[in-house]
């Protein structure tokens, strides 16, 4: 029997392809990448054109060799990796790899000594999908592979020549990144505005008016003498206030008008990350890893692994013309014909979009959500249901509304009323808008109908800064100006997140300290480097290597030259960057008498002795310090609470002439093994968690924080700090899940 090997990424891909194969096929996976730049230097020659080196993974030397003598039996190799430009070079690298360390020993005779190589691709799981792949197979698009080669140098310039530098002013582990600090900066800035902002005060008057049947319904006060009111203190909304009493309330025109709402197109990669953090709060990393459970496979009983919706990284709209009569004829089933448009819907593709493949989908519309929620996770379940409303009301007629404007005269001053009552639902009956406004619903109301007043309130307002980025918002204004690409968001987000230099703050990014910092320095040595529209163009020419309008070297070499000239000048400037980030005090060192200046270091920020190295005295900074309610068990001085790169931690007020130092505690007994206690600690991805004193004696670990708050209900003794968009902060008892306001 003819034998073939086909390569994927991922072992769970690997086992949904198989069952669609057969015994014909062997299907293996590489686990990603295998084969990449050193992680110990450079690896990139840049006097000879910026050739690359690359090396094997660490601990990919097995896969490798096993993929090698898989394919010394094979007929063929079909290099089944994604789509984009990462899944390209994976496919280039192994190619490269098999040809150099296969030879066929049976089977049909292949070009340059080995099996025959081909590249095959997909946008969905389907066994449909995959035989038609099979049946066009190809080669590795070089180009691809050229763009992914090309970006992955511009990082590794970036991480390596300028993350040093980062080092030698702060401490070493930081890091800084092409794209990554762009979005650092974003952020940065947003909190300089907030700071900046002034806020004004502005006051309304909401009415509530009464018509001569008795219904009520609310209006504000609008205008005066035809002019917008401005009210800006409490004097002033006094005084419309008097000026509006006693005065008769007649309507003077009713205006009614069908309002037509239409849907949003069916999801790209970047418009997913944006609903899901809005409907369910996921993060981008969050969506992207459910989504590429989705994508590869999940098993339904007896059916195996199933793919169920089609690749997630995209920047298309499109649907392809059996997706839309499938996505068509299910709409007509479900709600009947009037809830298709008489003109199907056409989106148009951005023109920065590469449009390579489909819009994200499912593969299956007969696999409803209700039908395979007994196999899914609650994350993949929820996700997926958002994906299938979303693609069927992509298609579907405009929601209508009747909307109703009231203008209602009173001397001088114009009072306005809106009301909007629906009509049909259309597109909503598939993907409702939790976040959409509230409909006010008006009475009959006539032009000279007369009103009485029930009452007019003056309401102070403040005008508000503009909000934090979100997960939502951070990822639309990166993709509104240029910076990275679908496929990049999720991992830009994380980056900032594990480095320290951005926390979640009620669920948006608010810059650290340290972030700030960093971002001030590399602002004032980098200035080119990190200009937003220098990024954005940096994208825009990776394109063009993608579609073959320019060479990868020139790219590289574009961007290489600021990068080059402004590091010349860093060497010049250092010194001075160093001691903007040195504070002076008015301390003095108990040692030598100097003053004590606040500097960076690995821990953080603390106070230490310009005297160094003759004088290394050194200490925590006090506003870096919580008080801690106990004394040294060492020495008996106070103890501390302080903020390490792996988190918060309790040590000696006295230090270094102290070096106490342990685990911070909740003072929470652990309610698994009533031994320790629940104490603070950092996972090796950086993320806080809950874990008991006595591990590994007792493994119970917590995600969310708790606090000695005892459930109302269930008297558990403590409860859970959470916050979701919808809900805001809240606690969680972990027992009877009683929600309290925090």
């Amino acid at each position: 029997m003819r034998k073939n090997l086909v390569i994927v990424e991922s072992p769970a891909k690997a086992k949904t392809i198989g069952k669609y194969l057969g015994k014909g096929y062997k299907v293996m996976a590489s686990v990603g990448h295998v084969i990449d730049l050193p992680k110990s230097r450079l690896g990139v020659d840049i006097e000879h054109g910026y050739e690359p080196e690359y090396v094997t993974i660490k601990g990919k030397s097995k896969i490798l060799k096993d993929l090698a003598k898989e394919a010394k039996t094979s007929d063929e190799v079909l290099l089944a990796t994604d789509l984009d430009r990462e899944g390209e070079a994976i496919a280039w690298h192994i190619a490269n790899y098999l040809k150099e360390n296969s030879a066929p020993k049976r089977g049909k005779a292949a070009r340059n000594g080995v099996p025959e190589i081909h590249r095959i691709v997909f946008n969905e799981i389907t066994k449909s999908a995959i035989q038609k792949a099979i049946a066009q197979k190809g080669d590795i698009d070089d180009r691809k592979v050229d763009a992914q080669q090309a970006r992955r140098i511009l990082d590794r310039l970036v991480g390596y020549l300028v993350s040093p530098q980062l080092w030698s002013i702060f401490y070493k582990g930081l890091s800084a990144g092409r794209v990554q600090t762009v979005a650092l900066r974003l952020i940065c800035e947003r909190e300089t505005e907030i700071e900046a902002f002034v806020a004004e005060e502005y006051w309304t008057l909401d009415a509530l008016l009464r018509t001569p049947a008795g219904e009520t319904f609310p209006a504000q006060v609008a205008r005066k003498d035809d002019k917008k009111l401005k009210l800006g203190s409490a004097e002033e909304a006094a005084a419309a206030l008097r000026e509006l009493e006693g005065l008769p309330l007649t309507v003077t025109s009713v205006t009614r008008r069908t309002r037509h709402r239409a849907p949003q197109p069916p999801f790209i990669t970047s418009t997913l990350q944006m609903d899901a953090a809005r409907r369910l709060g996921f993060s981008s990393k969050k969506t992207m890893m459910v989504a590429q459970q989705l994508y590869e496979g999940v098993e339904l009983g007896g059916e195996g692994p199933v793919g169920l919706i089609t690749y997630m990284r995209t920047d298309s709209v499109r649907l392809s013309d059996d997706a839309r009569r499938s996505l068509e004829q299910a709409v007509t089933q479900s709600w009947g014909a009037r809830y298709l448009p008489a003109q199907p819907r056409i989106y148009k593709v951005s023109e920065k979009a590469q449009d390579a493949h489909e819009a994200i989908r499912p593969t299956d519309l007969a696999r409803s959500p209700e039908q395979v929620a007994g196999f899914l996770t609650k994350d993949q379940l929820r996700l997926y249901e958002v994906i299938w409303g979303r693609t069927l009301a992509s298609l579907m007629s405009n929601a209508e509304s009747e909307a109703t404007s009231v203008e209602i005269a009173a001397g001088p001053y114009m009072l306005r009323a809106t009301g909007s009552v629906p009509t049909f639902d259309g597109w909503l009956a598939a993907y409702s808008d939790p976040g959409g406004a509230k409909e006010t619903v008006l009475p009959p109301l006539q032009e000279g109908m007369a009103l009485a007043r029930e009452s007019i309130t003056p309401t102070q307002h403040f005008t508000q800064p503009p909000p934090r980025y979100r997960d939502s918002s951070l990822v639309k204004e990166l993709e509104s100006r240029g910076i990275g690409r679908p496929s990049t968001y999720a991992s830009i987000i994380s980056v900032v997140l594990e480095r320290k230099y951005v926390e979640r703050e009620s669920g948006a990014f608010k810059p650290t300290l340290l972030g700030r910092e960093v971002w001030r320095v590399l602002d004032a040595a980098l200035p080119q480097v990190f200009e937003v529209t220098f990024t954005a163009a940096m994208e825009e020419e990776l394109d063009k290597v993608e579609l073959g309008q320019e060479p990868w070297q020139d790219v590289v070499d574009h961007f290489y030259g600021p990068l080059h000239r402004q590091l010349a000048l860093l060497e010049d400037s250092k010194h001075d960057l160093r001691l903007t980030l040195q504070q002076p005090t008015d301390q003095t060192c108990p040692k030598c008498g100097r003053g004590l200046f606040i500097k960076w270091g690995s821990n953080g920020r603390f106070l230490a002795c310009p005297g160094y190295p003759e004088c290394r005295f050194t200490k925590g900074l006090p506003e870096d310090e919580i008080p801690y309610d106990e004394a040294c068990p060492s020495c008996g001085h106070k103890l501390v609470v302080k903020t390490g790169r792996y988190g918060r931690f309790v040590a000696c007020s006295s230090y270094p002439e102290c070096r106490f130092t342990k685990p911070f505690s909740t003072g929470i007994v652990c309610p698994r093994c009533k031994e320790g206690q629940l104490v603070e600690k950092r996972s090796k991805r950086g993320r806080v968690f809950y874990g008991c004193s006595t591990y590994p004696k007792c493994d119970n670990a917590l995600w969310n924080k708790p606090v000695p708050t005892a459930c109302p209900t269930c008297q558990h003794p403590f409860m859970l700090e959470k916050f979701t968009k919808a809900k805001g902060a809240f606690l969680l008892c972990p027992q009877c899940a009683h929600e309290e306001v925090s």
